[in-house]
């Protein structure tokens, strides 16, 4: 690296994560961070919560800390420097058997490539969830199938289609829990009795149409919101099953845009964070912080974020390394597809027009 310091590192890994992945990598990724400029302090987490104890004490002392293992890994990290109030940006090598987060930022499956591109990357701000006093990634959810572990489903777009089945298993409407809950937020009001209730920052979430269209942004400073209400016959419950896997439109279910909204529940509700349990309230209180937490990520324009950096300064890289923006990622895409493909969709277009 250009500077005389050495930058200082800490990495946290959940040894345990995607059943040991990182055991035959370790000095491998270690060698890439050193080779990248940085002294490297390495900490493998001891217990739950492990990670989120030592982000919170030690974040303040390092130029990065780097974070390896599941979503939950992840979110200990984050939640940690968060609470400490400190500004240092973090990276991520994904490994345990969720990654939603790293899925939607397009962050490389290939351990070694992550931290590549950690010692590559720009940093990049992305929005974090403040729930009452707790923080979380990507979503917070309560009511059915919230239960069911997010680890069984690698995208949380299954557990909609999970929901579905249930929903059509569900041989006596009655049988399925619901909360009565008033929801206050300057885009919407609602009252009455649901199902189910998420608050998502994600581009994986969903499988909705209507829901997750190609304006979910990580860093915009709105959440994606939906409750379902509670159906009251086989007829309500076949519309919400039918809207959650075409994505029609039905009255069952609320979905809107905001960066801040209050429930406020009769009794206590189960919610979970990122998956993991996240306490019972009747009140919470969840706001987007915008721009919290900045991670690295490589130089191209692959994650859904509005701010993306596709262009390295160029103080940087020579300027031969500048490319056109193209924040959707089409023309992209396009070009590594076949021509085949064209054949086809010209198909399905004369198919559609008959």
């Amino acid at each position: 690296g250009g500077r005389h310091m050495r930058k200082k590192m800490l990495f946290i890994f959940n040894p345990r994560s995607g059943k040991g992945s990182i055991k035959t990598r370790l000095l491998d990724i270690l060698d890439i961070f050193v080779k990248g400029g940085y002294e490297v302090t390495v900490h493998p987490t001891q217990a739950y919560m492990d990670g989120f104890k030592t982000a919170k004490k030690k974040a303040g002392d390092y130029d990065i800390v780097v974070a390896s293992g599941g979503d939950g890994t992840l979110d200990e990290i984050v939640s940690g420097i968060l609470r400490l109030g400190s500004n240092t940006p973090i990276g991520y090598i994904p490994a345990g058997s969720t990654n939603d987060f790293a899925n939607s930022l397009h962050i490389s499956k290939n351990m070694l490539q992550a931290a590549t591109d950690i010692v590559e990357g720009v940093p990049h701000a992305f929005d974090v969830g403040k729930f009452n006093q707790d923080f979380f990634v990507y979503i917070a959810a309560f009511g059915l199938f919230t239960d069911v572990s997010y680890e069984t489903n690698q995208d949380l777009k299954n557990i909609l289609g999970h929901a579905a089945y249930i929903l059509e298993g569900t041989q006596r409407i009655f049988n399925i829990k619901s909360y009565k809950l008033k929801v206050i937020s300057e885009e919407a009001e609602l009252e009455g009795e649901f199902i189910f209730g998420m608050v998502s920052n994600s581009t994986s979430v969903g499988g909705f149409k209507k829901l997750t269209g190609p304006d979910v942004m990580l860093d915009d400073g709105v959440f994606e919101v939906m409750f379902i209400r509670m159906p009251k016959t086989l007829l309500e419950l076949n519309e919400i099953i039918s809207s959650l896997v075409s994505g029609n439109d039905t009255k069952m279910i609320e979905a809107f845009k905001t960066s801040a909204l209050t429930v406020i529940a009769e009794e206590e509700i189960p919610w979970t964070l990122d998956g993991e349990y996240g306490g019972e309230h009747t009140r919470v209180e969840i706001r987007n912080m915008k721009h919290a937490v900045e991670i690295m990520l490589p130089v191209n324009d692959k994650a859904p974020l509005i701010n993306n950096v596709n262009e390295i300064p160029e103080a940087a890289g020579g300027a031969e390394v500048l490319r056109e923006s193209d924040p959707s990622g089409i023309s992209e895409d396009i070009q590594k597809q076949d021509t085949s493909l064209k054949q086809e969709t010209s198909e399905e277009t004369e198919l559609s027009e008959k």
